[in-house]
């Protein structure tokens, strides 16, 4: 039962009950009641959890919890190789082409037309000189041997043997100007080489001529590196050079 209070204020009586403090003996079953619901949302908690992960081997679940959050890596598609080891494609009307001197004495000359290797350490074709590949783009292809030492004359007999409508495509190994005769650079510079008469002593060289045609003025066709005791990137040898391109299939 409630306590009655009674308080007299100047003439007023006034008069209230009072709430009983709360023991422990009111508490207790309230607590047990909010450990049974816990208990009971706790198992449907996990219940749920266990229904909705699917069948797989703790570890890989663990791996799934781990994962999450996690940016997703990008694998970078690997490049299709193309004719020559060109970066980009030759459009399908062209010829693909890739002249690579010679650098250092383990570094070959190598001569690539249209995906075919003409010349080349792995062909044992290439030797010290001026390397030469002759593409009748009518016929076929030749290749000759290179031409250093006292072969200027040899040399000048085989250009001068190419076919009209023809390639010719050179390349150096080594030295290939110390004993070249002015005959020799005179065939090569009516080709349209601007470099020949400046080669030095195993300069690297590389250059593309057409016989009875005009090759496009934007085709990249000659390139030169002299040997510089300060600036070679090989003992007595400049570094290697290169140009490539795509040549139209109908020359004009």
């Amino acid at each position: 039962m409630r306590p009655l209070h009674f308080v007299f204020s100047g003439s007023r009586w006034a008069c209230w009950f009072t709430r009983p403090k709360p023991t422990t003996n009111t508490t207790c079953p309230l607590k047990v009641v909010f450990l049974v619901l816990a208990s009971l949302c706790a198992w449907y908690s996990g219940y749920l959890l266990a229904e909705l992960i699917p069948d797989a081997p703790l570890s890989s679940a663990a791996y799934s919890i781990h994962s999450i959050g996690e940016r997703p890596v990008l694998k970078v598609p690997v490049p299709k190789r193309q004719k020559c080891d060109h970066w980009t494609p030759c459009p399908s009307d062209t010829y693909a082409y890739r002249l690579l001197s010679g650098g250092g004495i383990n570094k070959y000359a190598k001569i690539c037309f249209e995906d075919n290797l003409l010349m080349g350490e792995k062909l044992g074709n290439v030797a010290r000189g001026i390397n030469i590949a002759i593409v009748n783009c009518m016929v076929a292809c030749t290749c000759s041997p290179s031409y250093s030492g006292d072969n200027s004359g040899p040399m000048i007999k085989f250009i001068q043997s190419a076919p009209p409508k023809s390639l010719l495509f050179m390349a150096t190994y080594d030295d290939g100007s110390t004993r070249l005769n002015n005959d020799a650079k005179n065939a090569i510079e009516e080709l349209g080489s601007k470099e020949i008469k400046n080669m030095k002593f195993r300069s690297s060289w590389v250059f593309l001529a057409a016989k009875g045609f005009e090759l496009p003025s934007e085709i990249q066709r000659e390139k030169i590196n002299h040997s510089d005791t300060k600036n070679n990137r090989y003992s007595g040898w400049p570094a290697e050079i290169q140009i490539e391109g795509c040549v139209p299939k109908e020359p004009s």
